[in-house]
């Protein structure tokens, strides 16, 4: 069993060389490390001074993206409340390796944005469906006539109109602001998906600023922050439009009625900054706590493309330090190093240490620059999570492992979640009450067992 995850959609790449191995490791040390990525600032806006360029920020927008529909709605007040130039650009999505499950991510985009919407206070369709083919081609057509103040104005209205299903509204805006032919949308997508390729992504809901990207409204507080720092807002206002929001545990504290789910990855950087926050709700908030580990993407033969690994590496470097939790001094634990940990997962379970093992591997791969593809860093990984390496060492590369992860894969895919980290709510019948992707969704997990706790309050009271 093990050769086969070994081998599995070409992942026998996916253990590199010793060399290799601390070379990629040293660049992404590189990426991760903020002066890196305060000097890259620094840089761009000395050559942008000195050419006498505007602070330019092009946006891409999706026309079928949950995502994309609410930052559809932040166009307008981000070029009222900042001194910025924005150019409008229609995209197609993900395409190739950069998408992994096109559909699954179009459904989590519509499902994710319809419980965000309310906290940002952003509109979004409560039960959204899917979307019909023909109003979305009429939503593009809108849009794609447009030039890039009109795209601006409209942009929120027609998503409106679109993800309400309102084909009457629709073809009223389309027949108040203009509707490009087939061949000129389609012209105007492709040069927009050619723009986006050209500064190396590849989502919708994309802001780009300064060789920077953010993606759609989770993502806007660092570049008003970085807006704000270099005095391109408008006046004296300095409250940002759509501010980080706080993983808060709440007054109310359950009795393990509720389980909260998490499914970790050992090679993921996004799960390397969330996995003890997401234990510290769990133990503040008295819920009961399930980890299901799982291969990382690539060992299960995902493919990632170097663009793609770059925005996320990068992308959790300010993560990080707005969560205020160390990242950056990485040692690349693909492949081998996972396999080994994994193997004495289920022996650390039974002495009450599994989390304990995978929280100091995640620290040492991401945050102390350990190797953990010898021995030596591997004891100091298990040892830190308060085991015993004479132990440990008996249990080393015992099989049985990856029934458990590849079970945990397939309860995660049913639930519609692919990436990691994922997370999920059941209720005291282990119906599902929530099931997201991401990192930056453990503060609705958070207001949700709050909203839980409060629902069963009023019901005892009533």
């Amino acid at each position: 069993m093990a050769e086969q995850f070994k081998n599995q959609g070409g992942a026998a790449n996916m253990d590199p060389s010793a060399l290799y191995r601390w070379l990629g490791s040293r660049l992404m040390r590189r990426i991760c490390d903020p002066a890196h990525l305060q000097g890259q600032r620094e840089k761009f806006e000395l050559e942008r001074l000195k050419s006498g360029d505007p602070h330019m920020v092009e946006y891409f927008h999706q026309v079928d993206d949950g995502y994309s529909h609410l930052a559809a709605q932040v166009l307008q007040r981000l070029c009222q409340r900042y001194d910025i130039e924005m150019v409008c650009h229609l995209v197609r999505g993900p395409q190739g390796k950069n998408s992994a499950e096109p559909e699954l991510l179009l459904q989590l985009s519509r499902y994710d944005a319809c419980h965000v919407a309310p906290d940002y206070g952003l509109e979004f369709p409560e039960h959204p469906q899917g979307l019909d083919s023909e109003l979305v081609e009429l939503a593009a057509s809108v849009l794609a006539a447009q030039d890039n103040a009109g795209f601006i104005d409209c942009a929120a209205d027609v998503g409106s109109a679109l993800w309400s299903g309102d084909k009457s509204r629709l073809e009223s805006l389309a027949d108040g602001l203009g509707r490009a032919s087939s061949a000129e949308a389609e012209a105007r997508l492709d040069a927009g998906t050619a723009r986006q390729t050209e500064l190396k992504h590849y989502s919708g809901a994309m802001f780009h600023y300064g060789d920077e990207w953010y993606w759609g409204v989770d993502r806007l507080y660092h570049l008003e922050k970085r807006l704000l720092e270099l005095r391109a807002a408008h006046g004296s206002e300095t409250e940002l439009l759509m501010p980080r929001l706080a993983v808060e545990a709440g007054p109310l504290q359950d009795s393990g009625s509720l389980t909260f789910e998490m499914y970790p990855s050992l090679r993921s950087p996004y799960t390397s900054i969330v996995f003890d926050r997401a234990l510290a709700l769990a133990e503040a908030t008295g819920v009961k706590l399930v980890v299901r580990p799982v291969l990382p993407m690539v060992m299960r033969g995902v493919p990632a493309t170097r663009e793609k690994g770059l925005y996320i590496f990068s992308d959790t470097v300010r993560e990080a330090l707005a969560a205020g939790v160390p990242y950056g001094n990485i040692y690349d634990p693909i492949g081998e190093p996972v396999r080994r940990c994994y193997s004495l997962y289920p022996w650390a379970c039974e002495q009450g240490r599994g989390n304990q093992l995978l929280s100091s591997f995640l620290s040492a791969a991401f945050a102390e620059g350990i190797n953990t593809n010898n021995n030596r860093g591997l004891r100091r990984v298990v040892e830190s999570a308060g085991l015993d390496w004479r132990e440990a060492k008996q249990h080393l590369g015992e099989p049985g492992w990856e029934q458990l992860v590849e079970q945990n894969r397939q309860s995660m895919y049913d639930a519609g979640l692919w990436g990691v980290p994922s997370f999920r709510l059941l209720d005291e019948q282990g119906e599902q009450i929530l099931a997201l992707w991401g990192q930056d969704r453990l503060w609705l997990f958070a207001r949700e067992i709050q909203r839980q706790l409060e629902k069963r309050r009023a019901n005892a009271a009533s």
